[in-house]
């Protein structure tokens, strides 16, 4: 199976997403699913199953759990038939990039002026002219 035939599932991809935050157990995996898109434990399941069949996850045993966990390798091979279509988005992300600095430059407060302390002697702790040039 293609990553992308994997990937095009919205069960699979919220899984995916789910262990992007690090292992869980295959009943932390199927509450989540369950609640979010109304399937049955079973449905899960064969979700994690095709996860694990197509190399995107890996399965270990935990005393009476499962516990699952993402596997990179896929991934970065969908990300490499991406590659080709990259040029077509990736001048626009560039230019919101630096659009947003902008933003945040311009949002940003003034630097405050250093404040002068006088020593109990009456000097400053102001650098001299001579340090200036240094």
């Amino acid at each position: 199976m293609h990553a992308l035939d994997v990937l095009g599932d919205p069960v699979r991809r919220r899984l995916l997403e789910l262990l992007a935050d690090g292992e869980h157990s295959a009943g932390e995996l199927g509450e989540t699913v369950q609640r979010e898109f109304g399937i049955s434990q079973p449905a899960v399941s064969q979700h994690l199953r095709v996860l694990r069949d197509a190399g995107f996850a890996t399965s270990r045993p935990d005393g009476t759990r499962r516990l699952y966990a993402i596997d990179p390798a896929p991934l970065e091979a969908a990300a490499d038939w991406f590659d080709p279509f990259r040029r077509l988005w990736q001048p626009r992300l560039d230019a919101l990039g630096t659009e947003l600095a902008r933003g945040r430059r311009a949002r940003r407060p003034p630097a405050e002026p250093p404040v002068t302390v006088a020593e109990p002697d009456g000097s400053t702790d102001e650098p001299s002219p001579d340090d200036k040039e240094n």
